[in-house]
């Protein structure tokens, strides 16, 4: 894990990030690794393997449980994307989402946004690379903003969420909020839709979630 400034980024290539000293706890075959921001954590997750391929959880209610993380997840959701692709920065404006996010097919830039009033973090950003070869996955409380940029040719993208999804409820913030300044590495010309290109900043439009 490495800092540029007050902001996380799980990208040890690039050189001028610092070394973060990670905060850790192990439970049956899941770590969960503190961040900056309260609340959000990258999970590793340990795989059985042999010459037949591996076996591995990806979730386990009690191990959570164990670690503080009491959740309810009632939905999954999947998506595929090809690289330059990004997507957010989402959220659902009147019934928020925790999430719980992990690829399994190449490799994306996930960043969660803390939108809770009052927090110490609000308007800070976390993120981290999640693929299929480090098998790690995010899990992002509710209060928050959340996108992600594909970096490899394509990506499959599965999250668990703790509240359905409302499509009237949508809500956004522009994926560039210069106040925010998240920094996405440079994937040349990137490919948004049409609502996320519309999406204001926080100057404009200001979020705050009572959670």
């Amino acid at each position: 894990m490495s800092l540029i400034g007050e902001h996380i980024v799980e990208r040890i290539t690039l050189p001028e990030y610092r070394e973060k000293e990670k905060t850790s706890m192990t439970v049956g075959n899941f770590t969960f690794i503190e961040t900056e921001i309260e609340g959000v954590f990258i999970i590793e997750l340990k795989a059985y393997g042999d010459s037949r391929g591996y076996f591995m959880e990806t979730y386990k209610k009690p191990d959570f449980d164990a670690a503080g993380l009491r959740y309810d997840f009632i939905q999954d959701n999947q998506s595929a994307s090809r690289k330059g692709v990004l997507r957010g920065l989402h959220f659902q404006k009147n019934h928020p989402q925790a999430k719980l996010v992990r690829v399994f097919s190449g490799e994306v830039f996930d960043v969660a946004v803390d939108l809770r009033k009052g927090s110490k973090t609000y308007g800070k950003w976390v993120g981290t690379c999640l693929s299929a070869e480090n098998r790690r996955q995010l899990l992002i409380p509710r209060g928050f903003a959340h996108g992600f940029l594909v970096l490899s040719d394509f990506a499959e993208f599965t999250y668990k969420c703790d509240e359905v999804y409302h499509p009237e409820d949508e809500g956004g913030i522009a994926w560039n909020d210069p106040d925010i300044a998240v920094a996405w590495p440079d994937m040349g010309e990137l490919i948004l839709s049409e609502k996320d290109k519309k999406n204001p900043t926080m100057a404009d439009r200001p979020v705050e979630f009572q959670v």
